[in-house]
């Protein structure tokens, strides 16, 4: 995987080969953020079922002001923590090593919000609905943000944003929905 955009461009990202995890695959990223482009800038970005952190780095490289990665798989974390040594991202970037209850309720007691949150978990996951919810309830996602779900069935109930953006690419789906609160 490479990054395919702005100031990071070319970068080589790996990791797609750790068990569990699922890459976004560069035609649907590119496609992504081209859809969302005008929303980065200076966007405080969550990548919570990171992986990789092929989406956070991506968020990064085109001007993102921060983005928190969130993995529970420590192979993950330790490589996101070796990519932004080596991007030179450590001032705009911070890793979490938490289930996603975890990482969420670490968010909330923090008062930390978010512009941008990627919520792109292993298939054949069935807790967006709920994560979905605890975002909203919690406030999680500030005005005007994104919540930008990849996944491999569509079976959302989230009526309390509005969805923007609603795309199959092979056996992903990529929905993007927004907080008009």
């Amino acid at each position: 995987m490479k990054i395919i955009s702005g100031k990071l461009k070319g970068r080589v990202i790996k990791g797609f080969d750790i068990d569990g995890t699922r890459p976004t695959m560069d035609r649907v990223k590119e496609s992504l953020f081209s859809s969302i482009q005008n929303y980065i800038p200076d966007s405080v970005c969550l990548d919570l079922f990171s992986g990789s952190g092929n989406l956070g780095f991506e968020a990064l490289s085109n001007n993102a002001k921060f983005c928190y990665f969130n993995d529970k798989n420590y192979k993950c974390t330790s490589l996101i923590n070796k990519y932004i040594k080596e991007f030179n991202v450590e001032d705009s970037s911070k890793v979490l090593n938490l289930d996603y209850n975890s990482a969420l309720s670490f968010f909330k007691n923090n008062n930390i919000k978010f512009d941008i949150i990627f919520l792109d978990p292993p298939y054949k996951f069935h807790e967006i609905d709920r994560i979905s919810k605890y975002i909203y309830d919690n406030e999680l996602l500030n005005k005007n943000g994104l919540l930008i779900i990849e996944t491999d069935e569509i079976y959302f109930n989230i009526d309390y944003y509005t969805n923007i953006k609603e795309k199959k690419y092979g056996d992903k789906y990529i929905n993007i929905y927004k907080n008009n609160l």
